[in-house]
């Protein structure tokens, strides 16, 4: 009996395939329209800046966990680094916005974290201590390549309010999106080891917080506050 052939699909291949609905509700969604227009309000970017610096606290400490995992060193010290990096772009980036926005990071870090913000750092951090390396990674992974995907499909079109430019600049950047290649690239080798169940569980994670990413954009749009 013949050996049946091995998929040639890459891992980043399959996993984009089962968000592309996602992303095209991403892309559809106002608070990106109205940021490659220049009609979102300022309030609700604000929002959305305030809860990103929240977000990547957690995130800075999720990419730790997935560097402590990582399957060899290479992937500890990219990992680590990203951390570091997710912290300084809070740090810099962030209070960039906040001064043009008329506030600042110290006036922002006591603002609270949205219950969008807390269920998507919650889940990353569970997935992350919880799980495997693989898994893991398949949590964090949207956060980079969706946001290097609107990135790009946003730096055609700019923006023509300077701030919202400025963020789409960096995301839409050469810069950002070799940091992301070098996480695909880990993403591929590692997939080649996995099991079909292990595969099951970092495509089910890699989906969840690829949704999480729509959620947080709309929460951003909505200014979504706790209900009581």
């Amino acid at each position: 009996m013949a050996t049946p052939a091995r998929s040639t699909l890459r891992t980043r291949d399959v996993l984009w395939a089962d968000v592309e609905d996602v992303y095209s509700a991403i892309l559809a969604h106002p608070f990106l329209t109205g940021l490659a227009d220049g009609t979102l309000p300022r309030e609700s970017f604000r929002h959305y800046i305030v809860q990103d610096a929240h977000y990547l606290r957690g995130y800075a400490r999720a990419l730790a966990v997935c560097a402590a995992k990582a399957p060899d060193e290479s992937g500890t010290v990219m990992f680590a680094e990203h951390a570091a990096q997710a912290i300084a772009a809070e740090r810099d980036l962030h209070a960039a916005l906040m001064a043009e926005l008329g506030s600042s990071p110290e006036v922002a870090a006591l603002e609270p974290v949205a219950p969008t913000t807390q269920a998507y750092v919650s889940y990353l951090l569970a997935t992350g201590y919880g799980g495997s390396f693989a898994e893991a990674l398949g949590a964090v992974l949207p956060c980079y390549w969706i946001y290097a995907r609107v990135g790009d499909e946003l730096l055609a079109r700019s923006s023509p309010d300077p701030l919202y430019a400025r963020w789409i600049a960096m995301y839409g950047s050469d810069e950002f999106q070799a940091v992301v290649d070098s996480v695909l690239e880990l993403t591929d080798r590692v997939g080649e080891t996995l099991s079909g169940t292990e595969r099951a569980l970092m495509r089910q994670h890699f989906r969840r917080t690829s949704t999480y990413e729509w959620m947080f954009w709309d929460a951003g749009y909505r200014r979504e506050v706790w209900p009581v």
